[in-house]
């Protein structure tokens, strides 16, 4: 029983499995760019904290909505973790 509650879940939400794992991706470099820039580790463990409760709460009431949208909302995150990940590599090379 609990299993095919599990597996409905899972299948639901199955277009947004790439966002997921891409989106985790994104937070490590955002993390990274944080280190590099010297911030302070508490204030960015407490904003990184904040937002991905504000995620999780978007993705939670919000994903019925969204589904409509799934290839856009794709797209523009899988540029923005593209463009992040760019400009992270950029920083490293001191190009910017």
């Amino acid at each position: 029983m609990a299993e095919n509650s599990l597996r409905g879940f899972l299948d639901e939400y199955k277009s947004f499995w790439g966002l997921l794992i891409f989106g985790n991706i994104e937070n490590l470099i955002l993390a990274s760019q944080g280190a590099i820039a010297h911030v302070d580790p508490v204030i960015l463990s407490i904003l990184s904290l904040i937002l991905v409760v504000i995620w999780f709460l978007l993705g939670t009431f919000g994903t019925r909505i969204a589904i409509k949208y799934e290839g856009v909302i794709e797209f523009i995150g899988g540029l923005a973790i593209f463009l992040l990940g760019l400009q992270s590599m950029l920083e490293a090379l001191g190009i910017l």
